[in-house]
């Protein structure tokens, strides 16, 4: 049975870091697409990062140079390294993955992921 657990999630001030970790229990996490998104009541689920199968990140504008997105194929975990922390991040964070070998079209469309954990949450305060 597939799963992902996220975890590191919490309250910090703005300015501050938390790093986030989805442990995989999914076949060759190398060879996926896997993201994070986030949503906070109200919103559709937002794209905030994600990796590829060869490697390659991207990340959206709203996280770009405080955000980092990282794999531990060793470990079969998904991170997400987030610094200086605003307001606005606050929300629930969830890590997703895609089938083996084929990556959605548009890495910002959550309906393009096959497998989704529970979500952790972070709580940005000013």
């Amino acid at each position: 049975q597939v799963q992902l657990v996220e975890s590191g999630g919490g309250s910090v001030q703005a300015g501050g870091s938390l790093r986030l970790s989805c442990a995989a229990s999914i076949a060759r996490i190398s060879s996926r697409c896997m993201a994070w998104f986030r949503q906070v009541p109200g919103k559709e689920r937002e794209g905030v990062a994600t990796i590829l199968n060869d490697g390659r990140t991207r990340s959206a504008d709203s996280v770009k140079g405080r955000f980092t997105i990282s794999r531990d194929n060793v470990k079969n975990t998904l991170n997400l390294q987030m610094d200086s922390l605003k307001p606005e991040d606050t929300g629930l964070y969830y890590c997703a993955a895609a089938v083996l070998f084929r990556c959605p079209g548009n890495w910002e469309n959550w309906s393009e992921y096959n497998y989704w954990g529970q979500g952790t949450q972070v709580t940005v305060s000013s």
